[in-house]
């Protein structure tokens, strides 16, 4: 192993209709003098900016210790995604707010909206709770308690409830506790209708109307999943099918606001359509719809969309997709839903550096006048910077799609053919290709998702790799991490949850690889130097 072989002429496995594959090797000399991505230390953020959404975690042992909250590694989380970590700022203000209202003996939860306080504070459900609404700012506090506090943080991390950085940072700077703002680029100029152009280049067909913004993609998932679902509820309709492995904020909301456990029902396998019938004619007129990446995260499986659209609808229940993991600049999804949900933090916002959602209705869909005005109501606003910093880098969009798609095809191919490589998954993968092809926009319009497994251990190969390692996808910046570990580490640590895990068919020594705007070159030679090394 680490002795990678030529290229073949004709690679049938990941050869795909319209997808010209590289034949070109570029020597091993060649790939040992491309220039090296430098290591990042643990707890940078990544990109190295005030509101990154991601952090470094470059070794296994930090990836463990942050889940098992080591104090040396805590120590040196100086930030984190934002739905996982408390931004500092969030923190500083926090502390400041408890000042000012007389609170230091409080936890204080801050939020993005009222709204969310109040649902935040009928949720942990204990006593004394402060609802706070203070100069602008909303939150929930509560005496010490690690329970509570774990409630609360998950709960506002399953909604994405929480306060955005920029907001703090600049409460913080109207109270004189930080220097004054860095600069960063922001659209200033009506950048509310730059986001909506561009979008609706994403869903042709959708109008300004149907386009919904909010501070993040899962508090986008929550305002029109609970509308949707309030909706058929009232139907006398309450089972919601999970289709495929999920993300694992929506698979916690599906869970968490179920009427009743019965009514939460999960089929692994996206290519089972029979399986699929046979729950919609148990579930009879108690359907409620079907919620389905497309494709997957992690495995990058795509469901038969039209036909489990027409069963879905046959039924009377009606589905939710979320097209995040590849963009919906690669596939059309908006035809077979009836709601869209989608972060913009992934692709629009490829500096790294915003949290945002959307959600997208379907105007020709049945319940469109009533969903619209629901989730408009339900949603809570971005922040005003967060929004001008969107539409600064939304320009950059399809330029970003375009070539990391390109990029993605050769680093599949190197992949595939390096035998220190188990298994590759990509939107290309059977058995799901034919299904990803009926709803991408092109043959070549694949994504710059790769998941993938080596043979062996998986801490030497991640330890020696010199690609930017830590959580989120979708930036400029080549990401990598050890998804499972970070996303369900309870399950990997368990053996009931490695049963569950083998039976979705998911390893938990994957790795998800978001493909950047760097050269292909440079990002295989990153990969090979690394499976050289961990090979012995």
């Amino acid at each position: 192993m680490g002795i990678r072989p030529e290229l073949a002429e004709n690679d049938e496995v990941i050869a795909s209709p319209g997808i010209a594959m590289p034949n070109r090797e570029w020597p091993r000399s060649a790939l040992h003098h491309m220039p090296a991505f430098a290591p990042i230390p643990l707890g940078r953020a990544i990109p190295d900016t005030t509101h990154a959404v991601s952090c470094s975690l470059p070794t296994m042992a930090d990836v463990i210790g942050y889940e098992e909250k080591d104090p040396a590694v805590i120590a040196c989380m100086g930030s984190g995604y934002p739905r996982f970590v408390v931004h500092p700022f969030n923190r500083r203000l926090g502390a400041e707010l408890a000042t000012e209202l007389a609170l230091e003996n409080h936890e204080i939860w801050l939020t993005c909206s009222a709204t969310t306080a109040k649902a935040l504070a009928a949720e942990i459900k204990t006593s004394p709770v402060v609802i706070i609404d203070h100069a602008g700012l909303h939150g929930v506090a509560h005496p010490p308690d690690s329970i509570i506090a774990n409630h609360a943080k998950t709960y506002l991390q399953n909604t994405g409830g929480f306060l955005s950085s920029r907001e703090a940072e600049d409460h913080l700077a109207v109270r004189g506790r930080i220097p004054p703002l860095a600069p960063e680029s922001l659209q200033l100029t009506d950048p509310l209708s730059k986001i909506q152009a561009t979008l609706l280049r994403a869903y042709p067909g959708a109008a300004k109307s149907d386009i919904i913004l909010a501070p993040s993609g899962m508090n986008a998932f929550h305002a029109a999943w609970r509308s949707l679902a309030d909706l058929q509820t009232s139907r006398g309709r309450t089972v919601w099918i999970q289709f495929g492995w999920l993300y694992l904020d929506t698979i916690a909301q599906l869970k968490r606001f179920s009427t009743s456990a019965p009514d939460y029902i999960h089929l692994v396998d996206v290519t089972d359509l029979s399986a699929l019938a046979a729950a919609c004619a148990a579930a009879g007129d108690r359907l409620a719809g079907l919620v389905t990446e497309a494709p997957t995260n992690p495995l990058i499986q795509t469901a038969d969309l039209p036909a489990v659209a027409r069963m879905i609808h046959r039924h009377g229940g009606r589905l939710i997709v979320d097209p995040t993991l590849v963009s919906p600049f690669n596939v059309s999804v908006l035809p077979h839903a009836d709601l869209i949900v989608n972060s913009l933090t992934k692709y629009a916002a490829s500096d790294g550096d915003v949290i945002a959602g959307v959600t997208i209705i379907n105007p020709v869909g049945p319940d469109a006048d009533w969903l619209r005005q629901q989730i408009n109501e339900r949603s809570d606003s971005i922040y005003s910077r967060d929004l001008s910093r969107l539409a600064a880098q939304i320009e950059d969009y399809e330029s970003v799609i375009a070539q990391t798609n390109a990029t993605a095809v050769q680093v599949v191919k190197f992949l595939h053919q390096h035998p220190a490589i188990d298994q590759v998954y990509w939107s290309m993968r059977e058995p799901t290709r034919d299904n990803y092809l009926k709803i991408a926009r092109s043959p070549q319009h694949v994504g710059s998702m790769i998941s993938f497994t080596v043979k062996g251990p998986l801490a030497p190969f991640y330890d020696q790799l010199t690609l930017p390692k830590g959580p989120s996808f979708g930036m400029k910046q080549t990401l990598i991490c050890p998804f499972i570990y970070l996303a369900h580490y309870d399950l990997v640590t368990s053996p009931s949850g490695r049963d569950a895990l083998a039976r979705s068919g998911i390893d938990p020594n994957l790795l998800r690889l978001s493909v950047g705007t760097e050269p292909a070159a440079q990002i295989i030679a990153a990969l090979d130097q690394a499976l050289i090394q961990s090979s012995g």
